[in-house]
């Protein structure tokens, strides 16, 4: 079966690169409201299982794949309605993310552009929690990776600023979204996560 990106469940390459999107690749039904495409489901189903974290997998990559699976466990009911049986997930367990609470604002700021993937609308987790109660410190980090031209940085701040409540009104997201994509458009990741931000932002109060 091949999923809405034209990729083969089979194909072990298409499904590595699967996995470097991450839960992402169901990002486009989770902000329009529709039913995930069962064969991007089948792939990221694929994906988990062919790709789990290593023993000694960094922070970001087993939230990643918390996330992966946590996206999966959410299209269980869109399969169900649509008749289809879903797949065979279980919550995950949560990783540890306690290196976020202590984390300096530019670390903190790195860390979750990097877990950009995880800021999607009706979804939690402790680092949901964590981005919660430094939405400040996220506004900083978003000032900061735009002076310094860090497109991509900034992009996945800004998305994860636009899914939180409580940002800064003299931050101006809107035009600083406009502006990164302006100068780091033409990297796709800039713009995922522009377009994701924006999309977002239109129900959430400034």
């Amino acid at each position: 079966m091949c999923g809405a990106a034209g990729i083969d469940e089979d194909d072990r390459t298409g499904i590595a690169a699967v996995r470097v999107i991450g839960a992402d690749l169901l990002l486009p039904s989770v902000l329009h409201g529709r039913h995930p495409h069962p064969g991007d489901v089948a792939l990221l189903h694929r994906a988990v299982r062919e790709f789990p974290p290593r023993p000694d997998a960094s922070d970001a990559a087993m939230w990643s794949h918390w996330g992966m699976m946590s996206a999966l466990h959410r299209s269980a009911p869109a399969a169900v309605a649509a008749g289809r049986p879903p797949l065979a997930v279980s919550p995950a367990e949560e990783p540890d993310a306690a290196w976020l609470e202590g984390a300096p604002w530019q670390s903190f700021t790195h860390q979750l552009s990097v877990l950009a993937p995880l800021a999607v609308p009706a979804a939690s987790s402790a680092v949901h929690r964590a981005a919660a109660h430094r939405v400040v410190d996220l506004a900083r980090g978003f000032v900061r990776a735009v002076r310094r031209r860090d497109w991509l940085q900034a992009a996945g701040t800004g998305r994860w600023l636009a899914a939180l409540d409580g940002r800064p009104d003299s931050l101006g997201l809107d035009r600083g979204l406009d502006f990164v994509e302006l100068m780091g458009g033409t990297d796709p990741r800039v713009a995922l996560h522009v377009r994701a931000a924006r999309l977002m932002a239109e129900g959430r109060p400034r």
